[in-house]
């Protein structure tokens, strides 16, 4: 497994229960600032090998980047269950972004 794929796991995996991180930060907190398609790519393909909440993680407008159908419906779901408000499919990034400290 690449060295991104691994820092990209190891930091959805902490994204605490009731917020969210956007790809793109993601990416960067990995070392790759302009990597958000990649995180895309490695949640699409190991959110279910690796357990990852995949659902704690959303665009940069606090949108839910899923097409209108089950999956968005479910990661909308999810979200709300633990306590994050859903309005519109968009997150208020300034309450629920989730930052991690250094």
């Amino acid at each position: 497994m690449q060295p991104f794929t691994e820092r990209v796991l190891g930091i959805i995996k902490g994204i605490p229960e009731g917020y969210v991180m956007t790809y793109g930060q993601i990416a960067a907190e990995a070392g790759s600032p302009r990597g958000a398609r990649q995180v895309v790519r490695i949640l699409h393909s190991l959110s279910a090998s690796h357990g990852l909440p995949w659902h704690r993680v959303i665009n940069s407008k606090g949108e839910i980047a899923i097409p209108d159908g089950e999956g968005r419906y479910m990661q909308q779901l999810y979200l709300e269950q633990e306590g994050v408000v859903v309005e519109g499919g968009r997150v208020p990034l300034e309450r629920y972004l989730y930052v991690p400290q250094e």
